[in-house]
């Protein structure tokens, strides 16, 4: 591509070295998921005017936190839309990502799209998280499926105990992030956090991308 379009600008303010194939999957997510949208609701209709800053690029404060290394698994639990899985699938075309939600239609969606940008790092399952039980991969990712308990209490059995494929967390620079539980939220967390049982990492976003909508955003991040 010779010149971006505009409505990636929001992404190419942060992140730069993308290919030609990844800017042209980027570019294509506004007409897919507002073409799907008209028929079946993955986005909400107030934000699809806002797809890159509220999904695209909130999906993508994970990979401005950390790198996954080629290789490893990732499971994106309670997917909806495909968000934060399919951005981060284009940001990261070696990594394998494993999408999952209860609700088929929504997967159908994640699935066309998928198809029409040509990605081929994605998998998809129709089934509530807690019920698998045959696989194991290197991070859990969810954004606001439930509180942060069950997240972990569904996530941990199938987070490997062994960073095998650690990721390397871009805020220190040589600091290892082994596999764990890694879960965008919004507002405020203190009860959530404590009810969990956990001691989370907690990540403001708004001090990684300073824009208006990220002002009580957060990143979550448990080590298995």
């Amino acid at each position: 591509m010779e010149k971006s379009p505009p409505h990636l600008a929001l992404i190419l303010k942060y992140f730069s070295g993308f290919t030609p194939q990844q800017l042209d999957q980027f570019a294509a997510l506004e007409a897919l998921y507002k073409d799907w949208n008209s028929r079946i609701n993955v986005v909400s209709r107030k934000d699809i005017d806002s797809l890159y800053e509220k999904h695209v690029l909130h999906s993508l404060s994970i990979a401005a936190l950390t790198d996954f290394t080629p290789g490893s698994e990732v499971v994106d639990i309670g997917t909806g839309g495909g968000f934060p899985g399919i951005p981060l699938a284009i940001f990261f075309p070696e990594v394998q990502f494993h999408l999952t939600d209860s609700i088929g239609k929504k997967l159908t969606v994640v699935q066309e799209i998928a198809a029409a940008i040509g990605l081929q790092n994605i998998t998809t399952q129709h089934t509530r998280i807690e019920a698998i039980t045959n696989r194991k991969f290197d991070h859990a990712l969810s954004r606001a499926v439930a509180p942060l308990a069950d997240l972990w209490k569904w996530s941990r059995p199938l987070i490997r105990t062994h960073p095998a494929l650690p990721g390397v967390l871009k805020e220190s620079g040589d600091k290892v992030l082994p596999p764990g539980l890694i879960c965008l939220k919004g507002g405020e967390l203190t009860d959530e956090i404590m009810a969990s049982g956990t001691k989370p990492a907690v990540i403001n976003i708004h001090e990684i991308f300073p824009e208006d909508f990220f002002k009580e955003k957060y990143i979550l991040y448990i080590r298995r």
